[in-house]
């Protein structure tokens, strides 16, 4: 089988360096909050071109701690996109505040610009845009909303790490940006992890205190918060990984490319993409009108795929009682029932992917 996803190849390429930061770390005595963690926020600091890195426990922390560093809460509406996974909202949700679906570009998969402006209410406080799959979401148009609307905007930048747009790193662009570092990102470590960067000191010190139990002094504590923290193992990783990513990002868009070619097999249709640097394939994602069909044929053939995602979040249970029906966002329904998602990662080798792109070919 070829799977979609191998994290092990990419860790194992690092095994020896990897295992001698971990022998350091046990050295040292400090697993919580200590240097590996202090020197993983500087270099990211300085890779992202932002002020202020903290890191916390997971992606889905990022995101609640965002909020919560901007008082988002009961009463205030955030706008989201529906195809994504659902931490996004989720993350919404556990702060009290109310999700508000746009539908997505059809191309893209991204949050639609252009419907944004029509669902702002008097109860409208910020703007989640997802970079999803690892593309840039279009950043200009949502700032100009925002900024129109005194709307704050957290990047959901969990898939996209690394990824550029005008020059700007994503997740750097908005108020806030939020990432993860679980294992099959782009960015990853061996287990959880998260980060929130921004450029406003008062936003980094509420987080920082947020993450430590709403404490800025040991044992005084100002406001519930919570104990999410990235400890001294993954950050110790993640300092080697750093070093990768660039060039982990570009093994994913050459395997990009040469995908491209599936474009001319009998149904299907591949991703945009605006740049070189515009797009970091955390995964790869294709449409065919029998989308499930093809899952059980590449399947037989020995090739794994993923469906991302099979129902959109206005639809999930979970959301019933904000009213949403079938038919409310047609471009997010539709891409449920046609994408899947190719195998895709920097190790993928020559073979395995010539495997894939013949089994593609040969479907009809």
């Amino acid at each position: 089988m070829i799977s979609i996803i191998q994290v092990d190849r990419q860790f194992k390429s690092l095994k020896k360096e990897i295992l001698a930061a971990v022998e350091n770390v046990i050295d040292s005595g400090q697993y919580i909050l200590g240097v590996e963690g202090k020197q993983f926020e500087k270099e990211v600091c300085q890779y992202l071109n932002i002020a202020h890195a903290i890191n916390v426990g997971n992606g889905t922390d990022a995101l609640v701690l965002a909020l919560r560093a901007l008082d988002v809460g009961v009463g205030d509406e955030v706008m989201t996109t529906p195809f994504t996974f659902f931490a996004t909202a989720e993350a919404i949700s556990r702060v009290g505040a109310t999700p508000v679906f746009v539908d997505i570009d059809p191309k893209t998969y991204n949050i639609d610009p252009t419907l944004i402006e029509d669902k702002v209410t008097a109860r409208t406080k910020a703007i989640i845009p997802v970079h999803l799959f690892g593309q840039a979401c279009e950043m200009d148009k949502i700032k100009q909303v925002a900024t129109k609307h005194h709307l704050y905007i957290i990047e959901d930048a969990c898939q996209a790490f690394g990824v550029e747009l005008n020059g700007e790193k994503v997740g750097t662009i908005g108020d806030i940006g939020c990432y993860s570092f679980f294992p099959t990102k782009n960015l990853s470590s061996i287990g959880d992890g998260g980060l929130i960067v921004t450029k406003d000191e008062k936003i980094a010190n509420r987080v920082k205190k947020l993450r430590h139990h709403g404490s800025e002094k040991k044992y005084y504590h100002d406001e519930i918060g919570y104990n999410s923290r990235l400890d001294e193992i993954h950050a110790a990783i993640l300092r080697i990984c750093l070093t990768k990513i660039d060039e982990w990002n570009g093994l994913r868009v050459e395997k990009a490319k040469k995908y491209s070619v599936v474009e001319h097999f009998n149904g299907f249709s591949i991703p945009t993409s605006k740049g070189s640097k515009t797009h970091g394939y955390h995964l790869y994602c294709i449409e065919h009108p029998k989308r499930n069909e093809v899952i059980h044929y590449m399947e037989s053939k020995g090739i794994g795929s993923g469906i991302y995602y099979p129902l959109p979040l206005h639809l999930q249970k979970v959301y019933q009682k904000l009213g949403y029906q079938v038919g409310d966002l047609p471009i997010a329904e539709e891409k449920a029932k046609r994408l899947l998602a190719l195998p895709m990662h920097p190790y993928l080798t020559i073979a395995e992917q010539e495997a894939v792109i013949e089994i593609l070919r040969a479907y009809q």
